[in-house]
């Protein structure tokens, strides 16, 4: 289990406080449990129009479609091909 490091950091006039050059950049998600009390987490953001790739039915999907890129092609029968379009 790892300790907790415990940092004391002033809030500034403009009610920032710096976090380090290592936290410059990143998205964080600030948890308020009570007034006073802050749990600061790093984490990544999803786009809107990137969501439907979590849910379960399409993750699925990919990883199906990623599984059957390592498979070997399969030989088509062009006869049979040709014969389904006709009767297109």
């Amino acid at each position: 289990m790892k300790t907790a490091k415990q940092v004391v950091k002033q809030v500034g006039a403009s009610g920032q406080i710096s976090l380090g050059k290592e936290f410059a950049g990143r998205t964080v998600v600030i948890d308020s449990s009570e007034p006073g009390v802050w749990v600061i987490k790093t984490a990544q953001t999803i786009p809107d129009s990137e969501l439907w790739l979590h849910q379960p039915e399409a993750a699925a999907r990919l990883d199906r479609a990623m599984a059957a890129i390592d498979q070997p092609p399969l030989a088509a029968d062009l006869e049979a091909l040709e014969e389904h379009l006709r009767m297109l």
